[in-house]
């Protein structure tokens, strides 16, 4: 029998605001349940909604659990409470429709009532949805890689983040990787932050050459740390800063203090742990919003790159054919003879 649901109270900008949980002892993850992570969010109100806030969001959410069906919600689930709000995005087809915004933690309890595990924002704001003002490195480990590997490569990328004017804040992925975050001015459109990102991305490549690479195809990675690029596209979003993951232990992205990050392991940040330790330590990304670097740096790096021959990188496989992209066949499906030594098309 489902049990009976239950109204958690949580502030809102004029007072509070009740939110109805349905099947609060539902169990998400293994001993942790609908209404424990209804609880989290509204533990970690004001730091998750530094991350959320005046956003596109797009919710990763699990009717049965982690070990059920997933699903991710880009239009609004129904019912959306009358206190919350959306925004119209574009896609990179140019189809148009709204996303949800949160703009209180009111909004995103409900959305764990919708059975959202993981909040996936977009790197604008509202009143700009073509700009984004955050720029966001996802380093993603191959197999082989330990977690110091990739804090090596992370404080590699804080310090070039350092010497381009651009101040570094860093998380945890909730899974094995690190996000490496910054503020920026919302002077460009995705396409140039796009080129940004490659170009920091392609100069952290030849620091660490045995460590990170920027190859898109997994065959050409080896055990390395792939800096995803692509991850700066329209469209394409990380698990925000305190957004619960639906992996085994109920994990949390969580941001650190860079001082602190070769002493952390990513198991110590979960549903469970985090209220406490936001409690004693307070929130490692609290003065993010005030630290807006300049894109200018890395793109004048992208310029020079492209002036020494190196080409546009592939786009994501859904989007469609970019200006002076290389062609989409993974390397070891290339009939050599059909291939220049630039990696294009030679016509029959």
């Amino acid at each position: 029998m489902a049990s009976t649901a239950q109204m958690l109270t949580v502030p809102a900008p004029d007072g509070d605001r009740e939110v109805r949980i349905s099947s609060p002892d539902r169990e998400i993850w293994p001993g942790i349940t609908k209404w424990d992570l209804a609880s989290y969010v509204a533990a970690v109100g004001e730091p998750i909604l530094r991350a959320l806030g005046d956003r596109p969001v797009t919710l990763q959410r699990f009717p049965q659990g982690v070990g059920g069906e997933e699903f991710f919600s880009k239009n609004p689930p129904r019912g959306v409470p009358d206190y919350t709000r959306t925004v119209m995005c574009t896609y990179p087809s140019g189809r148009k429709h709204p996303q949800l915004v949160v703009d209180e933690i009111a909004t995103a309890v409900w959305a764990v009532q919708m059975n959202t595990i993981t909040f996936h924002p977009w790197p604008v704001r509202t009143a700009n949805t073509d700009n984004p003002d955050e720029l966001r490195i996802d380093l993603d480990p191959q197999p082989g890689r330990s977690f110091a590997d990739i804090v090596t490569a992370a404080q590699a990328l804080g310090e070039l983040l350092r010497e381009l004017d651009i101040t570094p804040w860093v998380k945890t992925s909730g899974s094995r990787g690190l996000h490496v975050y910054a503020r920026i001015a919302p002077e460009h459109e995705f396409l140039d932050v796009r080129h940004g990102v490659i170009a920091i991305a392609r100069e952290l490549e030849r620091r660490l050459p045995e460590l990170v690479t920027t190859a898109w195809w997994k065959e050409e990675r080896g055990d390395k740390i792939f800096v995803d690029f692509n991850q700066a596209n329209r469209d394409r979003t990380i698990a925000s800063a305190y957004s619960p993951r639906p992996l085994e232990g109920a994990p949390v992205s969580m941001p650190v203090r860079w001082e602190d990050l070769e002493s952390i392991a990513i198991a110590d940040f979960t549903v469970r742990t985090v209220p406490g330790l936001l409690d004693d330590q307070g929130d490692a990304w609290a003065g993010l919003d005030d630290a807006v670097g300049d894109l200018g740096p890395a793109l004048r790096m992208w310029e020079q790159d492209v002036a020494s021959g190196l080409d546009e990188m592939p786009f994501p496989p859904e989007y469609p054919k970019m200006p002076g992209e290389p062609p989409r066949v993974q390397p070891s499906k290339k009939v050599a003879e059909h291939w220049d030594e630039r990696g294009n098309r030679v016509e029959e």
